[in-house]
């Protein structure tokens, strides 16, 4: 089932490019036409753990997926985002 705009969301992978990674959360902003490979893209604005906005990437849809009720948040160190 595809996520709703402006849901929280957790990376399922790693972002080439960017210094995200799977488990981080973003929150869903935009959907993307499909690429060349066909599979449609996701736009996420990541936030840093005071809630300042401090990315905006593009993603394929299957690297998200829903925040689930047995899932816990966590917080890691980050210089800058790429």
């Amino acid at each position: 089932m595809k996520p709703e705009l402006y849901q929280e969301v957790a990376l399922t992978r790693d972002l080439p490019g960017s210094q995200l990674k799977a488990g981080d959360i973003a929150t869903l902003v935009d959907f993307a036409p499909p690429s060349a490979n066909g599979e449609e893209g996701c736009v996420l604005e990541v936030f840093n753990a005071l809630g300042e906005s401090i990315a905006v990437v593009s993603a394929p849809l299957s690297a998200i997926e829903r925040l689930r009720a047995d899932e816990i948040l966590t917080v890691r160190s980050l210089a800058s985002v790429a």
